[in-house]
Formats: structure tokens, C-alpha cells, sequence
């Protein structure tokens, strides 16, 4: 197997056109050099330097194994900064699930920053449904969470809120709905309504937003976005998710009866003091009080 510094006296030679500039580059003796040159091509079994001429020049066996003799520095390089990464406290990865209805843009700018202090953490997004946040924190499948307000969380979970969102009643600019100036809860009823659910059966806290007998259900409110754009019923929905349309025409949100036109929820971030966060999970959490989501 290659040693490192073996590696490092190819390249510097190759760079450089010669052992004794490479020497001086590495500050080592010329013959140590040249020695660790000799040991890597034995192991190698192959010529790397052609050494007929004055300046030992690369073989094309050299020039190939040059490409590969670079990735094997880089990648042990990585190695121990990412192991001094964790050693001082970093995760070595971390999950973070964000709901549908939360606007992801803040939290990618967030992100970008995030990459530049910890680029040795990997790092996975989920973008789960209405109400599976929870359950991927309970779970302990995601270390942190971004999720519209619950009213009861359960047992161990910590939140903070950062934001409010918008929730619109909506259909699709050709539905019977959209010629009305205003509607009722009678003129809701008469038509299928489009409810996001929980992928959890357990989880009942859709129930509440049933006004129609005719329901259809989706865990994605994305899903549900383009049936109401096929003209299939109306829907109450979150601004984030149906902001395209709303600018395009192709969905128009409704004006109700006695009613406020849209209705403000709180968007929380999330974590449990059962899985806890390291030097990685801790910063994003800190910067995610700063976000004010809408």
C-alpha cells in the first residue's frame, strides 16, 4: 500500500521536474527522496520517471497513476480533518426533516453558510408530509425539525417558534367555486374537498378541517395543488406551497362569508432532548431562532 509520503515525493518531483527541487520543496534530503520514489515504484511494478535524460521525466505510466497518486493525498487529507472535525465535537451526520408547507428558501441560505464552518458533516434533507415530522424526530430518523405548530407535543420534544404561514382556501380558476364573490360553508360543502393527511393513521388532527362529505386525501399538499389545478375540488393550503399558481391564475384563493380570507399558522422548529445535538445539530439550531419563516 502507498505511504503518504511516498505519494508526496512522486508528486512534488513530477511537479517540480526533478528529486532535488522536490527536496527542497519538502525540505527532506534528495536521496530521501529519490528512495521513496524507488520504494513506490517497486510496489507499484512499474517505471514512474524516465531517467535516461538529465531531469527524470514521467513515463506514461507516471502521467496515469499522477491522477490517482492525487486523490489518495486528498482523500487522506479529508480523512484527518474530518476525524479532527469529530474529535472537536462535530456530528458526523445530520438529518433534518422540513415539512411541505414550510418554505425551504431561508433554510437554504442558512444551508450555504452551514457548508463553509462544517464541510465534513453529511448531511440529509427529508421533506416529509403534514404531521410526520414529529413522528421522524420521535423515531430518532431526523435530529432536527422545521413544522407547522402542534398544539401538544409529545413527551421529551423541545420547540421554539420562527415564523408564521399563511393558509388560503383555494380551486382552480375554472371551478364552479371561483365565480362566486364570496362562499359559504354550504357552497364548501356541495364540493370535494382536498385534504392533506399524515402518513401516520394514528394521527387524526386532519379531522378538523373537514367541511365536505366528498374528501379526497394526500400526504403531499404539492400533490394536492396540481389535482385542484385539474379542476378536482377546492382546498385549504398553505401560501408556500401554491404561490406559483396563485401568481399564474391557474389557482385563485376563495373569499368566505363572515370569515377572515386566510388564516395564520405558527411554523416551529424542533428537536427532542432524547437524541442530542452536536457542535453541527447546535449551530443550525441557534441560527434557526433567527429565521422569522412566512
Amino acid at each position: 500500500m502507498p505511504q503518504p509520503d511516498q505519494l508526496n515525493a512522486f508528486i512534488a518531483a513530477a511537479e517540480t521536474g526533478s528529486f532535488s527541487a522536490a527536496a527542497r520543496r519538502l525540505k527532506k534530503a534528495q536521496s530521501a527522496i529519490s528512495n521513496a520514489v524507488i520504494n513506490l515504484e517497486i510496489e507499484a511494478g512499474v517505471e514512474l520517471f524516465d531517467r535516461s535524460k538529465r531531469s527524470p521525466v514521467l513515463t506514461e505510466e507516471g502521467h496515469t497513476l499522477l491522477k490517482s497518486a492525487y486523490a489518495i493525498i486528498e482523500s487522506h487529507a479529508d480523512f484527518i480533518a474530518k476525524a479532527m472535525a469529530m474529535n472537536a465535537g462535530e456530528e458526523s451526520h445530520l438529518c433534518i426533516a422540513i415539512e411541505q408547507n414550510v418554505s425551504a428558501l431561508p433554510v437554504v441560505e442558512l444551508l450555504v453558510e452551514f457548508e463553509q464552518i462544517f464541510p465534513y458533516i453529511e448531511l440529509e434533507l427529508l421533506d416529509p408530509g403534514t404531521s410526520d415530522v414529529a413522528t421522524l424526530l420521535r423515531n430518532g430518523r431526523a435530529d432536527l425539525g422545521l413544522m407547522m405548530e402542534q398544539e401538544h407535543y409529545p413527551k421529551g420534544f423541545m420547540f421554539r417558534g420562527i415564523g408564521h404561514s399563511r393558509k388560503l382556501p383555494v380551486c382552480s380558476k375554472n371551478h364552479p367555486l371561483a365565480k362566486l364573490k364570496q362562499v359559504s360553508h354550504s357552497d364548501l360543502r356541495s364540493y370535494r374537498q382536498l385534504v392533506p393527511r399524515s402518513l401516520d393513521l394514528e394521527d387524526t388532527s386532519h379531522e378538523e378541517q373537514i367541511l365536505s362529505p366528498k374528501v379526497w386525501y394526500a400526504e403531499s399538499p404539492f400533490v394536492i395543488a396540481e389535482l385542484l389545478s385539474a379542476g378536482l375540488g377546492w382546498a385549504s393550503l398553505h401560501e408556500s406551497v401554491v404561490k406559483e399558481q396563485l401568481a399564474q391564475g391557474s389557482l385563485i384563493a376563495l373569499k368566505r362569508i363572515y370569515q377572515q380570507d386566510a388564516s395564520l399558522q405558527g411554523i416551529d422548529v424542533v428537536w427532542t432532548k432524547h437524541k442530542p445535538l452536536g457542535k453541527g445539530g447546535q449551530w443550525l439550531l441557534k441560527h434557526c431562532f433567527k429565521l422569522n419563516l412566512r
